[in-house]
C-alpha cells in the first residue's frame, strides 16, 4: 500500500506542477513580454480563467500526503515552515493579483496588480524549485551535530540560508548554490510551458515573438539541466544508482529529454498544442526522474547516524491506507470528473472571455 500511495501522490503532485505550472509561466511571460494592455489582459485570462481549479491539486496532495505519510507531512512542514510561508503569501498576491487588475481601469491600478501577479508568479517557480532541490540534497535530520541530536530524528531545521552557501555543510539552508541551481531550472521550466500554453490558448500579439523565447530558454535548460546532473552527483555520487540497477526507470529521464530536445523545433510547429505537449512531458519527466532516483527514500538524511525517511518507516498503518485506498479512488475520479468539465467549458481560445470585470 505504501508504494500504491506513493505513486497515486506523486501522478498528483505532477498534475498539478503540470496545471499550475502553466499559471506560474504565464505570469513570468505576463512580467517581462506583455506590453500591450490587450496582450496584458488576455495573458492574465490565460492564468485567471483556470488558476483556482488548478490549485485544487495542490490540496487533494497535501491532504493524502497527511493521510498516507503522517511522519513525512510533520517533518517537512516545520523543517520548511519558512519557505512554505514564503509560498502562501506569494500564493496570495498571485492571486488577488489576477483577481484585482480589471477591477479599475486606472492604469496605476493595473500596473500594481501586473507586478504582483509577475512578481509572485516568478517567486512561486523558484521556491518550489528550491524546495525540490532542498528534497534531493537531504537535510540534517535530527540536527544531529558532534555525536548528538537536537530534535526528533524525524524533525530538522532549516534556516533561509546558511553563511557558507554551501549544500555540503553540516546545517545546509533552505538556499544553497545547487538549490539556487534547481531554483532557475523550474523558473526557465515553467517559463516555456507558459508560453506555450498561452500560444495555445490565446491569439495575443506577441505569439510569434515567443517561440523565439521558448527556443532560447530551451537552451538555457539544457545547460542548466547538464549542470545539475553534474553537481548533484558530485552532492550524492550515488544519485543515478536506482537507474543503473533498474533500467526500466530509464523511461522517465528519456520522457524528459524527448519533451526538452523536441522544443529546439518549436520555430518549426504549425499546430500549436505541440510545444505544450513538449513543454508537458518535460515537467512530468523531469518530477518523475528525480522521484525514481530517491525511491524508496523521500528525504535523504546528509549524515549516516539518522536514516533517511522512506515511504516505509512514514507511513500511516496499514488500516489506515487500506481504508482510504476506496476513497482515494473515488476522489480522484471526481477530480478527474471536474478538471474535464472545467476544461470543456473553456476549450479553444479564451481571447473573449469574460474575467474580471
Amino acid at each position: 500500500m505504501e508504494v500504491y500511495w506513493f505513486i497515486i501522490i506523486a501522478v498528483i503532485l505532477a498534475i498539478f506542477f503540470i496545471l499550475d505550472g502553466y499559471d506560474f509561466g504565464t505570469g513570468i511571460i505576463h512580467l517581462f513580454f506583455a506590453k500591450k494592455e490587450n496582450d496584458k489582459e488576455v495573458i492574465a485570462k490565460a492564468a485567471g480563467l483556470f488558476w483556482d481549479s488548478n490549485e485544487v491539486w495542490l490540496v487533494v496532495a497535501g491532504g493524502m500526503l497527511f493521510m498516507a505519510f503522517p511522519t513525512y507531512y510533520a517533518s517537512v512542514f516545520s523543517g520548511f515552515y519558512l519557505p512554505l510561508i514564503i509560498i502562501l503569501w506569494l500564493i496570495v498576491f498571485r492571486a488577488i493579483g489576477l483577481e484585482f487588475r480589471s477591477q479599475f481601469t486606472y492604469e496605476m491600478w493595473k500596473n500594481i496588480w501586473d507586478a504582483s501577479f509577475g512578481v509572485s508568479s516568478l517567486l512561486l517557480a523558484f521556491f518550489f524549485g528550491v524546495g525540490l532541490g532542498n528534497i534531493v540534497r537531504g537535510v540534517n535530520l535530527g540536527g544531529f551535530e558532534n555525536g548528538i541530536s537536537k530534535y526528533e530524528n524525524h524533525f530538522f531545521f532549516l534556516p533561509l540560508w546558511d553563511s557558507s552557501f554551501s549544500p555540503l555543510t553540516t546545517h545546509p539552508g533552505v538556499l544553497d548554490w545547487f538549490t539556487v541551481i534547481i531554483g532557475f531550472i523550474s523558473v526557465v521550466t515553467l517559463a516555456i510551458h507558459g508560453a506555450n500554453w498561452i500560444i495555445y490558448k490565446t491569439n495575443s500579439s506577441i505569439n510569434k515573438k515567443l517561440k523565439k523565447v521558448i527556443f532560447k530558454l530551451t537552451i538555457v535548460l539544457i545547460v542548466l539541466t547538464f549542470l545539475s546532473l553534474l553537481v548533484w552527483v558530485k552532492i550524492n555520487p550515488n544519485a543515478l544508482d536506482n537507474f543503473k540497477n533498474h533500467l526500466l526507470l530509464l523511461i522517465f529521464p528519456i520522457i524528459y529529454f524527448v519533451g526538452l530536445f523536441g522544443l529546439l523545433n518549436i520555430k518549426k510547429f504549425k499546430n500549436e498544442i505541440t510545444g505544450f505537449i513538449l513543454s508537458t512531458l518535460v515537467i512530468l519527466g523531469g518530477i518523475t526522474s528525480t522521484l525514481a532516483s530517491l525511491f524508496p527514500v523521500i528525504l535523504p538524511s546528509i549524515h549516516k547516524e539518522i536514516e533517511s525517511l522512506t515511504i516505509y518507516n512514514t507511513a500511516a498503518s496499514s488500516y489506515g491506507l487500506s481504508a482510504a485506498f476506496v476513497w482515494g479512488i473515488i476522489g480522484i475520479i471526481l477530480m478527474v470528473i471536474y478538471l474535464i468539465v472545467q476544461k470543456r467549458l473553456l476549450k479553444g481560445k479564451i481571447d473573449n472571455h469574460d474575467y474580471g470585470h
